[in-house]
């Protein structure tokens, strides 16, 4: 199976690379003569099935209809997070007030849909404990009003409180992690909108108030209080979080597990030890980046803004792709990742592929899904590995 993709690869890039050879012949007289036109401001639904994206030897076909569904019967308001159970099957999470879960096949086939218990449905990790898959949900807090007089997206939230849920595979409630006031480490009224959760081998959870009071809290396997860390006014500022949106535990290197914490506001992943002490900065510049979700010696992380001109662009998303030294190696609907002397370029979208990339999974072929947050309702995209 592995030679058949790598022949399928190798067939796909000289095809590219012939067609692209074509064009550039084409079009290098009237790039010399003038300077490209200004793109125009970039528009929600875009359409850019059978594109190729990435660079190196990360590239990808984009195929836009893999995720579509009727809307009139199973919705979704963002997708916005995806997982992969172990039978291969891909996890959506929506906050649609109609269905939280969608459950597809590898070929985008709708298997199931259910679920209005997590109006704030932000994000979710599966994980197998002991030969049983159970799935981890976290409600950020956002709820679609149902009494809204306009679909416009202004206007059409509230905010409430968030929490974590742990479920059986098949949605049945095992416990509920919520307002971190009830167990005392929290003031009345402090905002609890937590965005993401890592699941470290011993059990342990991690979770990231990355819309409340960016905190990371740490509990174990049943849901105890360990420890918690972040924030914004610590006296060494590196030790401050900043939407700290996703969080994944990077287990590449077997000797030395840890975090990687982002701090999207600071277009950074930050790195702590397992049980919170800070170690180092992971710069990304130009990258409104998410949470890591790791397969094999790579991570790949949601870029939900390009930061342009000094502020969040819109409709500016791509999707990074990291190496194991942390190497940027690929920007699928991105611009390519640039080092001088060392040092990371600032990186941006290309405003032709994604509008705000939110979620990103990886399948055992390297394929990768990616959801979308602001998009106009788009179903999940799939970037098939060439």
């Amino acid at each position: 199976m592995k030679d058949i993709n790598q022949s399928k690869r190798s067939f796909i890039k000289k095809s590219s690379a012939i067609g692209a050879g074509l064009m550039m012949a084409n079009i290098s007289t009237s790039v010399r003569a003038h300077e490209p036109e200004k793109k125009k401001p970039a528009q929600a639904g875009r359409y850019a099935h059978g594109q190729i994206v990435g660079h190196g030897d990360f590239k990808y076909k984009i195929n836009y209809h893999w995720g579509d569904l009727d809307p009139a019967k199973t919705p979704v308001e963002n997708s916005h997070g995806l997982a992969i159970d172990s039978k291969g099957r891909i996890i959506l999470v929506t906050d649609s007030d109609v269905n939280n879960f969608i459950i597809y096949n590898k070929d985008g086939k709708l298997l199931d849909a259910w679920g209005t218990q997590y109006p704030g449905a932000h994000s979710v990790k599966v994980v197998n404990e002991n030969g049983e898959d159970f799935i981890y949900i976290v409600d950020g807090g956002w709820v679609l009003d149902r009494n809204r007089t306009s679909n416009k997206w202004k206007g059409k939230w509230y905010k409430q409180s968030g929490f974590v849920s742990k479920l059986t595979i098949d949605g049945k409630l095992v416990y509920t992690l919520g307002h971190p006031m009830t167990i005392g480490i929290y003031e009345p009224g402090q905002p609890f909108q937590p965005t993401d959760i890592a699941i470290a081998p011993n059990g342990d959870l991690y979770v990231t108030d990355g819309y409340g009071s960016d905190y990371v809290i740490q509990y174990d396997s049943n849901g105890r209080y360990i420890r918690h860390w972040g924030g914004w006014q610590n006296n060494d500022s590196s030790l401050n979080l900043k939407n700290t949106h996703g969080i994944g535990v990077d287990l590449r290197d077997k000797n030395n597990p840890h975090l990687l914490i982002s701090s999207r506001a600071e277009r950074c992943l930050k790195q702590y030890s397992m049980s919170g002490e800070f170690l180092q900065n992971l710069e990304l510049p130009g990258a409104y980046v998410g949470g890591p979700i790791f397969k094999g010696d790579h991570f790949y992380a949601p870029v939900c803004w390009s930061h342009i001109n000094g502020k969040q662009a819109e409709n500016s998303g791509f999707i990074t792709i990291l190496d194991k030294n942390n190497k940027v190696v690929s920007n699928p609907g991105g611009t390519e990742p640039v080092y001088k002397n060392g040092v990371l370029q600032p990186m941006q979208s290309t405003f032709d592929v994604f509008n705000h990339c939110h979620a990103v999974c990886v399948d055992d072929d390297e394929n990768l899904y990616v959801g979308q947050w602001n998009a106009n309702q788009v179903y999940p995209i799939k970037l098939e590995r060439i």
